[in-house]
């Protein structure tokens, strides 16, 4: 899978960078093997961890399950005492290759929820493959979804649930993008080793 080459966003989450290194290395993975998979090219990981570039939430994900960590441990988040309520304000804005997202959920968790912005045109091209299972539900916008062969228009109140086994992608179906809440497992095993984009 080729990546695409884009500009890393200014002030876009700045720390992730040396904390990939970290949590490949503390896995025991060699470059290569991580970067395997993961579905990147060595060169392209390598990148990702000296911040030259930045990931995408898609990518934030597969290394989550990769490394068998969370994408809030990604990010920095701390859990602190799990509270079971998380107030709006809390819940700052995050953004990666154009998708904006918000937690929606408590971190540490073996189901994260968050709340995302597709904007159009932005990693519809992105096939995923990975142990769990996902939950979203479109609050505004159309959005376009791939699960194996079948294609789906959802509208604002449509939902899906699906495993995550199956190849699926996610893209805006129209040009103002797509709001939606979205629920995936994390499975922290070695089985995680499976997420591996697939080539369209």
């Amino acid at each position: 899978m080729t990546p695409r080459l884009e500009e890393p966003a200014e002030g876009a989450l700045p720390s992730v960078a040396p904390r990939l290194r970290d949590l490949r290395r503390h896995s025991g993975l060699t470059l290569e093997a991580a970067a395997r998979r993961a579905g990147l090219s060595p060169a392209h990981l390598s990148r990702l961890e000296t911040g030259q570039r930045q990931p995408s939430l898609p990518m934030l994900l597969t290394l989550a399950r990769v490394y068998g960590t969370t994408v809030s441990a990604l990010l920095g988040e701390t859990p602190g005492e799990r509270d079971a309520v998380l107030r709006a304000d809390e819940a700052e804005a995050r953004v990666a290759d154009g998708w904006t997202y918000h937690r929606a959920g408590g971190s540490g968790r073996a189901m994260q929820a968050l709340r995302v912005h597709v904007p159009y045109g932005a990693q519809g091209d992105m096939v995923r493959v990975h142990p769990g299972e996902e939950w979203l539900y479109v609050l505004s916008g159309r959005l376009r979804l791939v699960l194996g062969e079948s294609v789906h228009r959802l509208d604002a109140g449509d939902s899906a649930h699906y495993d995550s086994l199956t190849p699926h992608r996610i893209a805006a179906a129209g040009p103002d993008g797509a709001d939606l809440l979205f629920v995936h497992t994390l499975l922290q095993s070695a089985a995680a080793g499976l997420c591996l984009p697939q080539e369209t």
